[in-house]
């Protein structure tokens, strides 16, 4: 996306989006009405992500958007006649046991929304009774419902699409985040992935392999667009990727593998997470403590940003790059904003009462 085509969608008004209940009021909450820029509902003030609007459709969409023109692109899937948007792939994962009676027999089934993709049952769902069971997110349980709070809460659609923000006043402003994004797919983003300690080995191989198919892909279509704009000039085949390309082999030889967060011990025959910014190479994690190293949350659909050897979620790494607005929660761009001594930051005409629009320095009746 370019500046001027951002700018274009930016000046059409947003839609409010479905009248989601509040997850946290328990009812008390008519439905979610969106403030003008605060995101926050006006009815009962809870935020936008305790209202978790819209559905999985919705989900998978901005889900896709973010992994696109990443590393983990493989996890998405184009739209068919979306002009090149993409859709997330999310692995939801169906168990059926059966019930044993002295009449016919019948079938329990349970069903995640989702699931570590690539992994066979078995070890799916070991990886799933390492995680507490109020977290564990099947179809219609608190942890679901959690599930996409998190996805809310930890990437915010407004910290990777400039259509999404209110507050981005300039095409240099829009220019910053656009960069900005891009820096952060391209070298920070990535997915955790499960497996057994010691396959390290593999899942290197098949990243190897993953990126030098994406590589040729992409020469292919510049070859092309280039035979299409008349131009029959060579095109070089980049395959520096594949330049550090192993052999596959792991390292299941190893006596004693240690988790990366805890420093504790885990077992070679259970479930482990491991993150291809981080190296396959001896860091791993226990599926608890997969998790952001500023908010203590564990990762939803183990998205992770690693930056300075840390696991962060998208919401607290984009702030340590950026400073985050304490009134409408978006990252600021421009160069002159409000700080407090507390160390909060503020656009200017955000440091106010949501309710009134009377200054912070001034007490009111909110």
């Amino acid at each position: 996306m370019d500046v001027s085509s951002a700018m274009e969608k930016m000046s059409v008004k947003q839609s409010a989006g479905g009248a989601a209940v509040c997850l946290v009021c328990d009812g008390s909450c008519s439905g979610f009405q969106p403030h003008s820029w605060r995101k926050a509902c006006i009815t009962c003030s809870c935020s936008t992500a305790d209202h978790a609007p819209g559905g999985d459709v919705e989900d998978d969409q901005r889900m896709g958007r973010l992994l696109a023109d990443s590393t983990c692109a493989h996890l998405t899937t184009k739209v068919k006649g979306g002009g090149g948007l993409r859709m997330y792939k999310r692995n939801r994962m169906i168990v059926t046991n059966p019930v044993v009676s002295r009449k016919d027999p019948t079938f329990n089934t349970t069903t995640y929304d989702w699931a570590p993709p690539g992994l066979n049952q078995t070890l799916a769902m070991q990886y799933m009774e390492l995680i507490p069971e109020s977290q564990r997110p099947v179809s219609g349980t608190v942890g679901a419902l959690e599930r996409r709070r998190q996805l809310f809460s930890q990437l915010p659609v407004y910290d990777q699409d400039p259509m999404k923000c209110q507050s981005l006043a300039s095409e240099e402003e829009i220019s910053s985040m656009l960069l900005f994004v891009k820096q952060y797919k391209q070298e920070v983003l990535g997915v955790g992935e499960v497996a057994l300690p010691g396959e390290g080995g593999a899942l290197r191989e098949a990243a190897t392999q993953r990126t030098a198919k994406e590589a040729k892909d992409r020469s292919n279509s510049n070859k092309k667009e280039a035979l299409d704009h008349g131009n029959h000039g060579s095109t070089n085949l980049s395959t520096a990727a594949a330049a550090g390309s192993t052999n596959g082999t792991n390292d299941s030889t190893k006596s004693e593998y240690r988790c990366t967060g805890c420093q504790g011990e885990v077992a070679k025959d259970t479930p482990a997470v491991h993150a291809e910014r981080a190296g396959y190479h001896g860091a791993l994690w226990h599926p608890t403590c997969f998790k952001c190293s500023e908010c203590g949350q564990g990762l939803v659909d183990l998205v992770y940003f690693w930056s300075n050897q840390k696991l962060f979620c998208g919401r607290h790494y984009c702030q340590t790059v950026w400073p985050r607005c304490s009134g409408c929660d978006e990252l600021i761009f421009c160069q002159s904003f409000h700080s407090t001594k507390d160390g909060r930051t503020w656009h200017q005409h955000h440091y106010c009462c949501w309710k009134c629009g009377q200054s912070l320095d001034t007490p009111c009746q909110h």
